[in-house]
C-alpha cells in the first residue's frame, strides 16, 4: 500500500506539472487531493508520506525556507561553475529576437499559434519586379562569360543593378528604395542567382550585412538623408570592413583600432577618432563609393563626456572610399569574379559624428551588427543555396532522363537515384525552410534560426551540387559555356564560409545561442549569478531556478509520458490532416527530449558545454531539424494534397526527425555522465527509435520522379530562371528535355526496340524506318525522333578549344 501511495502521489505531481499550474496552486490541489485520497485508503495518510510532502511543499513555496535550503547552494556551485559573460557576448545574445524555435526548445510547441502561422506571398509591386526587372537582368547575364572573360558583370548589367534598385531592396521608399519585404528579397536573388552567382552576390551584399541596414535601424536622421537615397539610387556603392587577417568567424577580435582625439577636418578643429584597419575579404570594396568600417573604440582622454571610461568596444562607423587616408581597389580572387578585396587605413582622421548614430551609439556596434548579420545569413545565402537546389532539381533530374547508359536512363539506376533523391529531398526542404525563415523574419531577426538556416542551407547546397557531379560525370567536369554545373561546383566554398563558418555556426552558435536565447529561465538566472550584488543576484535567482525547476520536472513527464505512448494522444494543430498528425506528435516528443537532455547537459557540465562542441552541435542539430520539420509540414500544408508531393513531404520529414532523432542517441552515448545519459534516453524512447530513414523503395520512387515533369517539378519553375535557347547552358537542357516528354512513349518503344536487336540497319534513319514498318512507330514520328536525336546528342557534348 505505501508503495500505491508513492506512485499515486507522482502521478498527482506529474499532472500537476504537466498541465503547469503555478506553484503555490499546485501545492493547495495536491495537499487537497492527499486529503481526499485518506478516505479511500488511510494509507495516504500515513507519516511516511505527509511528512515528506508536507516538507517538500514548505520548502518550495516559503522563500525564507527555499533559499537557505535550495536556492543558495545551487547559486553558489553554479557562480564557481559558470564562466563570466563579457560585454561583448551579453550583448551578441541580447541581440535580435526569438521566433518559433523558442517554442520547440521549450518541450512544449503551441500548436495553436502555428496553425496561424502563413507563408509570406509576394505583394503586386514585387510580383511585378520579379516578373519584369529581374527577367530582364537575367537575360543580360551569361555566367561562363562573366567569369571567364569579363572576370566582372557588363557595364549594362552593372548599369541596370543601379538604375531599377536593385541595391536598395531594403531600403524605404521615402528615400527612394524599394521597400521589399523578407520573401521577396530572397525570391528575387534566388532567380539572379539560378542565372549568375556573380550577379546574385553583388545585389546580394548592399540587401544584408551593410550601411544600408545599419543605417535605417541605427543611424541618425542626418546619416539617412546624406545616405540613403544614393544607396537606393545606385549613385553610391557600399561594402563593409569586419573581416580581417586576425578575425574572421571571430569577428569580436578585430584588432583595428579607433582613438578619440582632437583634429582637423574641413578646416576646424573638431573631436574625432583616428582610425587604423586593415580588412580583407570585403565584397564590392574594389568598386564602392561608401565604406562602413567596424573597428575598437578607446577614448583615453575622456573625450566622449565619460572620464571613467576609455574602452568601448565595437563601433562602427561610414565613411566615403575617397576619404584621404583610405586604400582601396585591389581585387581578391575568392574563385568567383564577384568584386571583393581589401581596405587598409593608418591613421585615418573622421568626425565623431560619422559613426553610426553618432556619438551616443559609440561602443554599440557589436550589438548592431549581430542584428543585421542574423538578418542578412537568413535571407541572402539560404537564397543562393535554394536556387541551386531547385535549378539542379530540373537539370539533373532532366538529364538523368536524357542520358541514357547500358541501355537505360541513367536517372533508373539505383545508385544513382540515392543521389538524386536526395537532391529532391534538399530542394524540396530547402524552400521550405526559406519560406518558413522569411516569414520569420517579418517579426523582427532571430538570431538563432538564421544560424539554423545558413547553416543547413549552404550544407544541403553542398550535397546537391556534389550529388550533381556525380550524376553528370564527366560532362559536368568540363569547362565551357555549355558546362551547367562546374561554376555552381567552384563556388560552394564562398556560401559555406562567409557570414560565419559552417563548422562554427554548427559548433557553437546554434546551440550556444539556443540554449541562451530560446531558454526560458537560463539567460536571466546566468546575469543573477553574475550580479556584483550577491543578495540581489540571489533574490531574482530564487525565483527564476524554482520556475526552471517546474519547467525542468514538466518536461520530464512529457518526455516520460510521451515516450511510453509514443506520443499518441498529444496535441496537434487544429488543421492537422492525416498526413501530418504523426509527424506533429513525434515532434512533440523530440521536442520534450530535446528539452529535457539541454537542461541536463547544462546541469551537468554547466560553463564546460561551450567546449564540448561535439555534444552541444548535436543538440543545436536537434533544435534545427525540428525547426526544418515544422517548415516542411507547414509548406506541404500550402498546396493540394498530390501523390508527388505527399512522397517529397515524406521523404524529407523523415530525413529530418530521423536526423534529430539520431543526433540525441549519439548524445546519449557520448554525454560523459553516462548512467544520466541512459536514464534520460529510456525516458525519451523507451521502445526504441521513433522513426526510421527512408527505405529503399522511397529512395527508388523520388529517384523516378526527379526524372518526370512532376508537380513538385513545375512548383519549382518560377522560382528560377530558364529560357528556351537551344545554345544556352540550362536551355539545352531543358528544350531537349520537354521535346523527349513530348516523344514518349515513342521514344521509349524505339529504344526498346533497338536495344533489344528487334530493329535492322547500320544507321539511326534506317532502324527509324524499320520500325515505322513494322508498326512500332508512325511515319509521321521518323523526322521528330531524328530531331531529339539529334538534340541529345547535342546535350551530351563538352566544350573543346583551339587553345586555353
Amino acid at each position: 500500500m505505501f508503495l500505491l501511495s508513492l506512485i499515486v502521489w507522482l502521478i498527482v505531481l506529474g499532472v500537476l506539472l504537466y498541465r503547469r499550474l503555478p506553484l503555490p496552486l499546485g501545492s493547495a490541489v495536491m495537499a487537497v487531493a492527499w486529503f481526499l485520497l485518506g478516505f479511500i485508503s488511510p494509507a495516504f495518510w500515513s507519516l511516511w508520506l505527509v511528512i515528506p510532502l508536507a516538507a517538500i511543499l514548505l520548502i518550495l513555496n516559503v522563500p525564507m525556507l527555499r533559499r537557505p535550503v535550495l536556492s543558495a547552494p545551487v547559486y553558489r556551485l553554479l557562480g564557481k561553475a559558470m564562466p563570466s559573460m563579457s560585454s561583448t557576448e551579453r550583448e551578441a545574445l541580447e541581440a535580435g529576437t526569438t521566433w518559433w524555435e523558442k517554442d520547440l526548445f521549450s518541450g512544449r510547441p503551441d500548436w495553436h499559434q502555428f496553425a496561424q502561422i502563413g507563408l509570406p506571398q509576394l505583394s503586386d509591386e514585387e510580383q511585378r519586379f520579379l516578373d519584369e526587372e529581374v527577367e530582364e537582368l537575367c537575360g543580360m547575364l551569361d555566367e561562363y562569360d562573366i567569369h571567364h572573360k569579363r572576370k566582372d558583370l557588363p557595364p549594362e548589367a552593372w548599369q541596370f543593378l543601379k538604375d531599377k534598385g536593385f541595391l536598395g531592396l531594403i531600403i524605404p521608399k521615402e528615400f527612394g528604395g524599394r521597400d521589399f519585404r523578407p520573401y521577396a528579397q530572397s525570391r528575387i536573388m534566388s532567380k539572379i542567382a539560378s542565372r549568375s552567382g556573380t550577379a546574385a552576390v553583388t545585389a546580394m551584399v548592399p540587401n544584408s550585412l551593410g550601411p544600408g541596414e545599419l543605417l535605417m535601424k541605427y543611424g541618425t536622421e542626418e546619416q539617412k538623408q546624406r545616405w540613403l537615397p544614393g544607396l537606393a539610387k545606385g549613385t553610391e556603392i557600399p561594402c563593409f570592413g569586419l573581416t580581417g587577417p586576425e578575425a574572421g568567424s571571430d569577428a569580436g577580435s578585430i584588432p583595428d583600432t579607433g582613438i578619440v582625439c582632437k583634429g582637423e577636418f574641413e578646416g576646424q578643429e573638431v573631436i574625432g577618432l583616428k582610425l587604423t584597419f586593415s580588412k580583407r575579404w570585403i565584397t564590392l570594396a574594389p568598386v564602392a563609393t561608401v565604406v562602413g568600417l567596424a573597428f575598437k573604440l578607446h577614448d583615453p582622454d575622456g573625450l566622449l563626456g565619460d572620464k571613467n571610461k576609455s574602452d568601448y568596444g565595437i563601433t562602427c562607423a561610414l565613411l566615403p572610399a575617397n576619404h584621404p587616408g583610405i586604400e582601396i581597389g585591389k581585387r581578391h580572387n575568392p574563385g568567383s569574379p564577384f568584386m571583393n578585396g581589401p581596405i587598409k587605413g593608418e591613421d585615418v582622421f573622421i568626425p565623431v559624428d560619422w559613426i553610426i548614430g553618432g556619438a551616443p551609439m559609440a561602443g554599440k556596434g557589436w550589438r548592431m551588427l549581430i542584428e543585421c548579420l542574423g538578418a542578412g545569413r537568413g535571407v541572402s545565402l539560404p537564397a543562393l543555396a535554394t536556387a541551386s537546389g531547385e535549378m539542379l532539381y530540373r537539370t539533373v533530374g532532366a538529364y538523368a532522363r536524357i542520358r541514357r547508359q547500358f541501355n537505360m536512363e541513367v536517372g533508373k539506376f539505383e545508385g544513382v537515384q540515392e543521389a538524386t533523391a536526395d537532391i529532391a529531398r534538399c530542394a524540396y526542404t530547402m524552400e521550405a525552410f526559406r519560406q518558413m525563415v522569411t516569414k520569420g523574419l517579418e517579426t523582427g531577426a532571430p538570431s538563432v534560426m538564421t544560424a539554423m538556416a545558413k547553416y543547413h542551407a549552404t550544407e544541403m547546397m553542398r550535397r546537391v551540387v556534389n550529388h550533381g557531379m556525380d550524376v553528370v560525370g564527366g560532362r559536368a567536369i568540363q569547362h565551357g559555356p555549355r558546362n551547367f554545373l562546374a561554376l555552381p561546383y567552384q563556388s560552394v566554398p564562398i556560401a559555406i564560409t562567409v557570414e560565419g563558418a559552417n563548422i562554427l555556426t554548427r559548433s557553437l552558435m546554434i546551440f550556444g545561442q539556443g540554449a541562451m536565447r530560446c531558454h526560458p529561465y537560463l539567460f536571466e538566472e546566468l546575469q543573477a549569478i553574475q550580479d556584483d550584488d550577491s543578495k540581489r543576484g540571489l533574490k531574482a535567482f530564487d525565483k527564476l531556478f524554482i520556475r526552471h525547476l517546474g519547467h525542468l520536472l514538466c518536461n520530464v513527464m512529457r518526455a516520460k509520458l510521451f515516450g511510453v505512448t509514443r506520443a499518441a494522444f498529444s496535441g496537434v494543430p487544429e488543421n492537422a490532416d492525416s498526413f501530418s498528425r504523426r509527424w506533429y506528435q513525434r515532434i512533440n516528443l523530440l521536442s520534450a527530449g530535446l528539452a529535457v537532455t539541454s537542461d541536463l547537459a547544462l546541469g551537468i557540465l554547466g560553463g564546460d558545454l561551450k567546449r564540448r562542441e561535439l555534444l552541444s552541435a548535436r543538440l543545436g542539430d536537434v533544435h534545427s531539424q525540428l525547426f526544418i520539420a515544422c517548415s516542411i509540414l507547414k509548406f506541404h500544408s500550402a498546396h493540394p494534397r498530390t501523390d508527388e508531393e505527399d512522397a517529397h513531404a515524406d521523404y524529407a520529414l523523415r530525413h529530418a526527425l530521423y536526423t534529430a532523432q539520431e543526433a540525441l542517441y549519439d548524445f546519449y552515448r557520448n554525454f560523459p555522465a553516462g548512467a544520466l545519459a541512459c536514464l534520460v534516453k529510456w525516458m525519451v524512447f523507451p521502445w526504441g527509435r521513433i522513426v526510421q530513414k527512408p527505405d529503399d523503395k522511397a529512395t527508388r520512387t523520388l529517384g523516378a520522379l526527379i526524372m518526370e515533369d512532376n508537380p513538385v517539378r513545375k512548383a519549382f519553375r518560377p522560382y528560377v530562371y530558364e529560357n528556351d535557347n537551344a545554345e544556352d547552358a540550362i536551355g539545352r537542357v531543358e528544350t531537349t528535355y520537354q521535346m523527349l516528354l513530348s516523344l514518349e512513349p515513342v521514344w521509349s518503344t524505339f529504344v526498346r526496340a533497338q536495344a533489344k536487336g528487334e530493329l535492322s540497319g547500320e544507321t539511326l534513319a534506317e532502324r527509324l524506318q524499320d520500325a515505322a514498318a513494322k508498326g512500332m512507330i508512325r511515319e509521321a514520328d521518323i523526322p521528330r525522333l531524328k530531331e531529339y536525336d539529334a538534340r541529345r546528342y547535342d546535350c551530351l557534348l563538352t566544350d573543346a578549344f583551339e587553345s586555353l
